[in-house]
């Protein structure tokens, strides 16, 4: 992926130094909607998932905080900073898609802000931890990565490469996406209306959108900068898979509960991002009146 040089985004906000201070009495609201079966752990040679609509105190539901959250001064990365250049630099590119997308739709995007920590951090959804690996905040509207996370999708999910890197950035995005379009909200209240079966298939469907929209992206971006590289779809694909659900149930516990799916299986994941990738189009990634699979 040939990304240096282009763009940076100014939308980046470097904690990595304040050490996660006073987290305690953090208000809550809003849910953190992350990556994979998304909190990637490693304890006791475990490697598990927590679902970031479940984790934590993040079960309020969405909406706006509780209370107000005072976070810690505002930096920018070190402009030696490899990895926060990269980070930038896709974060600047999905600012770029997004807006002209929303455009040809006559609407104004509104781009997040996201977050680089180290191990813990103050959000809108509670209080944010590595273990939960990158996810999105919907009460504060920023998304939120600890960059070691990058080492974990290598390392122990054998998912390497930079456009692997930045395909969890655009599915973090994508969630974005999702709450400035009001489809948050509306799979929220239709999972508060429904059974647990039933919010965890509206749960699958969010994600495997916010893969398609990951591919959309990388369509369009791809189109103006022509800077992927031989091998670059594949490491997206390969970890898409990785992180499938059926993939880390049967790492972590040796069987597969597709009932408690939350993400989508890796054959799901892979299917969606790769639509999103071929088509570019925002109708193609309705991943809601799709059948099930």
């Amino acid at each position: 992926m040939k990304w240096e040089g282009e763009r940076e985004s100014e939308n980046v906000e470097d904690r990595r130094s304040s050490g996660g201070g006073g987290l305690p009495g953090l208000g809550i609201g809003g849910r953190g909607i992350g990556i994979g079966t998304i909190a990637i752990a490693l304890v006791g040679g475990w490697i598990f998932g927590i679902n970031p609509l479940t984790i934590l105190g993040m079960l309020s539901g969405g909406g706006a905080p509780t209370e107000q959250v005072s976070r810690a001064p505002s930096n920018a990365p070190p402009a030696n900073d490899a990895q926060s250049r990269f980070v930038r630099t896709v974060v600047a590119s999905t600012e770029d898609v997004w807006t002209a997308v929303f455009q040809r739709g006559q609407a104004t995007y509104r781009a997040p802000k996201l977050v680089m920590f180290r191990g813990a951090t103050r959000t809108a959804c509670g209080t944010g931890q590595s273990a939960m690996g990158p996810f999105y905040c919907p009460g504060d509207q920023q998304v939120y990565i600890d960059l070691d996370f990058f080492d974990t999708l290598k390392q122990r999910l054998g998912a390497p490469g930079d456009f692997a890197q930045a395909y969890v950035i655009a599915h973090e995005i994508g969630h974005h996406v999702q709450n400035v379009l009001g489809t948050s909200e509306k799979v929220e209240a239709a999972r508060r209306g429904g059974s647990p079966a039933q919010g965890n298939a509206m749960s699958v469907r969010l994600e495997l959108q916010a893969d398609c929209f990951a591919g959309l992206w990388g369509h369009h971006s791809q189109q103006a900068k022509q800077w992927l590289e031989q091998g670059d779809i594949e490491e997206a694909l390969n970890a898409a898979s990785k992180i499938g659900d059926d993939t880390l149930q049967r790492r972590s516990q040796g069987t597969v509960v597709p009932e408690s799916f939350t993400h989508g299986s890796s054959a799901q994941r892979v299917q969606w991002f790769k639509r999103g990738f071929e088509s570019g189009r925002v109708a193609d990634c309705n991943t809601f009146d799709a059948p099930p699979r």
